[in-house]
């Protein structure tokens, strides 16, 4: 039986590199055996619009081609949806944090012969308030750079761009005052940032989140408390290494869901995108959905994870 997938793409994504790569890209699923039809997305929030569409319409598969902004969009029309259709990446964006995490190519064609092997792996989704994430959710100066980047030095710069723009903002970073409570944990603590992740790859960092699992249903919450910018470069180049989690300005717990209230304003970053202001209830939604994944490398997706109390990995631990 032929299957139908929906190719909901981002005209303007990268380099716009979907919009030559279309034709190319279509005829590839269909020699495959995916009867694909498409859409263009037109603005802000039409992807979770199409997403939904194709849901109503029975598609057995949507495919996301653009960036991190387009997938969280589809994941947002996805969701909520009680018959969920099996998800597909065309990591066509800027930094694509999410499919460099699930081991997803950025080559077109190789992403595309993944959507073709029809091997999927069932993932958590996140839940802020009333919006979800497949990446990272997070609070706090540091996370709005992600959308303070402009598009078009994104395009030009890539990953790049997120450090021009933090290093410009640096010296005007503000402490943030937290309530952040846990089934068992109440953390009262002035923070630079909160990071919930559910992948290891965060904005361009391949171990902020080394024990993060796709599959555990778990948040793994990454908090900084307030620092000066020496303390917070040491911890930049830490991060880099995966050798932060040591540090005394760093919480990092792991949590079925959370609650973070402020009495100040602060915006929530949700796979790179604006997803209102504090306060917030973070949850997870275990194994809800059913992305394709390279078959070659299934197992590398396996839980690693290591128990995590008082925000430290106890000593002996590996």
């Amino acid at each position: 039986m032929v299957k139908r997938a929906r190719l909901i793409y981002n005209p303007t994504s990268g380099r716009e590199e979907m919009r030559r790569r279309l034709s190319d890209v279509l005829q590839k699923l269909e020699r495959g055996g995916l009867e694909t039809s498409t859409h263009a997305t037109t603005g802000e929030g039409d992807a979770t619009l199409a997403a939904r569409d194709a849901v109503e319409r029975g598609f057995d598969i949507v495919i996301a081609a653009g960036g991190d902004g387009t997938l969280y969009e589809v994941i947002n029309g996805l969701a909520e949806q009680p018959n969920r259709p099996k998800l597909g990446i065309l990591p066509l964006g800027t930094t694509n944090d999410f499919a460099r995490a699930m081991g997803i190519p950025r080559q077109w064609n190789k992403a595309c012969d993944i959507i073709l092997q029809q091997h999927s792996k069932s993932i958590d989704v996140g839940k802020i308030n009333q919006k979800y994430f497949i990446n990272i959710a997070g609070g706090g100066s540091m996370t709005e750079l992600t959308y303070e980047v402009p598009s078009r030095l994104k395009t030009i710069l890539g990953q790049l761009a997120y450090y021009v723009k933090g290093l410009e903002k640096l010296p005007r970073f503000r402490p943030i005052h937290v309530a952040i409570e846990t089934d068992d944990r109440l953390i009262e603590e002035d923070i630079m940032l909160f990071l919930a992740a559910n992948s290891k790859s965060v904005a361009g960092f391949e171990k902020l989140a080394p024990n993060a699992s796709l599959d555990d249903g778990l948040i793994d919450l990454f908090i900084l408390k307030k620092c000066n910018l020496a303390e917070f470069v040491r911890l930049v180049t830490s991060a880099m290494r995966g050798d932060h989690l040591n540090d005394p300005n760093v919480i990092y717990l792991e949590t079925q869901k959370v609650k973070i209230t402020s009495p100040d304003y602060v915006q929530l970053n949700l796979d790179g995108e604006l997803g209102g202001t504090l306060p917030c209830e973070i949850s997870v939604l275990h194994k809800h959905l059913d992305i394709f994944v390279d078959e070659s490398g299934a197992a590398k997706y396996k839980s690693n994870k290591r128990l995590v109390i008082r925000g430290r990995i106890p000593d002996g631990e590996e």
